[in-house]
């Protein structure tokens, strides 16, 4: 007598389940968010998430995967900039509209999460926040190299400092309303 196993067909979109998974994280942070609310959320099964995922930060690292391939539509305009600090306040502009839900801003989902979790939780998830946080910095330090003025040290020292305004941002934008917000934008770049 001879057995066949059948491997089972996911009843599921990963993309679509990821997605989901994505907004719930975003909404409610990497350690709030229990493997019970993404089942719920996403629709399937805890067998579904271990077999898919292997576990809650499975799904969040393909989450960030998400959001970075998301927000790709405003990175890509800064990496192909050619207007130096003019495009890099152009990119803290479109954060704002990237960000925003309906009349919410939610943030970053990177700095939500790097506010809520301790660094040695997971040096997976932190890498990978780091990673995703280093990427943006360098597009900053490559527009402010288009200016022929400034030297390295001055360009390094202003990349972090427009990290730091850019974490800023994303903090104070679920806080503050929109014309406060793009005010706090101006003065960021006043003495740039």
């Amino acid at each position: 007598m001879e057995l066949e196993i059948m491997a089972r067909k996911k009843q599921y979109n990963e993309a679509e389940v990821i997605e989901k998974a994505m907004r719930l994280f975003w909404r409610n942070g990497y350690e709030s968010t229990s493997v019970r609310m993404l089942e719920k959320e996403m629709g399937i099964n805890q067998f579904s998430i271990y077999s898919s995922f292997k576990n809650k930060e499975g799904v969040f690292l393909e989450s960030i995967k998400l959001y970075n391939n998301q927000i790709k539509t405003i990175t890509n305009t800064l990496e192909n900039s050619n207007n130096g600090v003019k495009g890099i306040k152009e990119y803290f502009l479109d954060f704002l509209d990237f960000s925003r839900e309906g009349a919410i801003f939610k943030g970053c989902l990177v700095t939500n999460t790097v506010n809520e979790i301790k660094e040695d939780s997971s040096p997976v998830i932190m890498a990978a926040l780091k990673r995703f946080s280093l990427n943006i910095r360098e597009l900053f330090v490559r527009n402010l190299k288009q200016d022929d003025l400034r030297d390295v040290k001055e360009i390094e020292a202003q990349a972090d400092y427009l990290m730091n305004a850019l974490l800023g941002l994303s903090i104070s934008s679920k806080v503050f309303k929109e014309e406060q917000l793009k005010d706090i934008i101006k003065i960021t770049f006043l003495h740039l």
